[in-house]
């Protein structure tokens, strides 16, 4: 037996818009959420047209010409506004009658090669007992005729098997979510041996260390440590049959473990270093999990996703802006200070689930409408775009390379200073109360 795709009502009137656009083929991606019983699919979302292909004349239909590398960029985009317990589901096809037969192997293709580049990415990796299956949907734009299939995309090998698309009306109107507000200090050293700094990899190897203390962690759900087997919404009081968005929203607070189990091994390790990179501050971290029947440890899991995928992208988000700001050779700048990208919340209409995105402190509502426009085929209000975090800066003395006595003593006398400015910013801060999301990305070269 396949699996069972539960749909947005919506989606089926986007896709049969679509299909009137078809020249020859449009592709798209599949937004929602995996389940033990069912998938749910909440959005479709249309492949951005690249330039020359908006330019391009009709021509004799081929699929030659689909941009596998464009596709699956696309799918990279969209995974950074996702919040925790949405992922890509799979991939969208409407083509022409003519190319009706050709195009089940182009979507195979392009399967493979969207999970592929969206792993690459992860700092998680899937639980054993995952759903590993991915939805091939192909419409043909003359009949209208919808065949859904799923691959195993843990299994290079696998075959077509059928799966059942079934439209749903308020699909995500009661969905629960889960919120989060995670302090985040975190040092990773730059060994002296390294033969260069790529700051990019070096931030990556510590967020790997961090999440995985992430994974350990201990999450309280409205104040209580549940049972990962039960029902989250265990004793709360269903409404059936409810239409309008309505959000069950439950705070969570995550405690991270001070030290190793009791049975762990410990060993200290010295290590010389050249330099230091410090990421600060406290992210806002949100979940949305289904309404049919959810179990705590679905919700915890996806919040911890979300955590983890949510300051790794901010991180990738810099060094991207920094490479197309200011060239590829600032890499592996020295003494630098950086803030990393705010986030901001959107909701989508008809549903109490939000999507997200990041802004520099820079950017203009205008650029984050646009956005939405191009990744998700989303209009949206300047209004509706909900900031999480505010931002709040400390200037960082720069550290002079291989300093000689005199300097050695100018630089103790300078991070005491250092250390002393951030102390009275912290007190100021605190006295005006507007601390909140601090994220610095800081270099020290000794």
């Amino acid at each position: 037996m396949g699996r069972t795709y539960l749909v947005e009502e919506g989606i089926g009137q986007y896709l049969t818009e679509l299909s009137t656009k078809v020249k020859p083929y449009v592709t798209g991606l599949l937004i929602g959420q995996f389940s033990p019983q069912r998938d749910y699919v909440i959005r479709a979302v249309r492949t951005p047209l690249k330039e020359q292909q908006q330019e391009e004349s009709v021509g004799p239909p081929k699929l030659a010409s689909l941009d596998e590398e464009w596709i699956t960029t696309h799918a990279s985009q969209v995974s950074r506004m996702l919040p925790g317990g949405l992922l890509v589901l799979g991939v969208f096809m409407i083509v022409t009658p003519e190319l009706a037969k050709d195009s089940q192997n182009a979507l195979r293709k392009l399967i493979f090669s969207v999970e592929k580049s969206l792993s690459k990415r992860r700092l998680w990796k899937p639980a054993e007992e995952e759903v590993s299956d991915r939805a091939a949907l192909q419409i043909c734009s003359a009949t209208k005729k919808v065949v859904c299939r799923t691959y195993d995309v843990q299994d290079p090998k696998s075959s077509a098997k059928p799966a059942d698309w079934k439209y749903q009306s308020a699909l995500t109107a009661s969905w629960v979510a889960l919120g989060c507000t995670v302090n985040v200090n975190i040092h990773i050293p730059l060994l002296a041996t390294s033969p260069n700094h790529d700051l990019e990899k070096n931030t990556k190897n510590g967020l790997n260390r961090w999440s995985k203390q992430i994974e350990d962690s201990v999450f309280l759900i409205n104040g209580q440590v549940k049972d990962e087997d039960t029902e989250l919404l265990e004793g709360q009081k269903k409404f059936r049959g409810n239409t309008q968005p309505s959000t069950q929203f439950s705070d969570v607070k995550v405690l991270t473990q001070l030290c190793q189990g009791a049975n762990a091994r410990s060993t200290a390790t010295v290590q010389v270093c050249s330099g230091s990179i410090n990421l600060r501050g406290a992210v806002k971290c949100r979940a949305y999990i289904h309404s049919n029947k959810p179990k705590v440890k679905e919700a915890i899991q996806a919040l911890k996703r979300d955590i983890i995928n949510t300051l790794s992208d901010r991180c990738e988000i810099l060094f991207e802006d920094l490479i197309l700001n200011e060239g590829p050779q600032k890499k592996n700048f020295e003494r630098e200070y950086h803030v990393l990208p705010q986030r901001l919340f959107v909701p989508v209409a008809g549903s109490s689930v939000m999507l997200s995105d990041y802004k520099f402190g820079d950017e203009a509502a205008g650029e984050i409408q646009e956005r939405f426009v191009e990744m998700l085929d989303q209009p949206v209000q300047a209004e509706d775009m909900h900031i999480a975090e505010d931002i709040s800066t400390v200037d960082i003395c720069p550290v002079a390379d291989s300093p000689s006595d005199t300097q050695e003593a100018q630089l103790t006398k300078a991070v005491l200073l250092l250390k002393l400015q951030q102390n009275m910013g912290l007190v100021v801060a605190a006295a005006v109360a507007v601390l909140a999301s601090i994220f610095s990305f800081n270099y020290f070269s000794d």
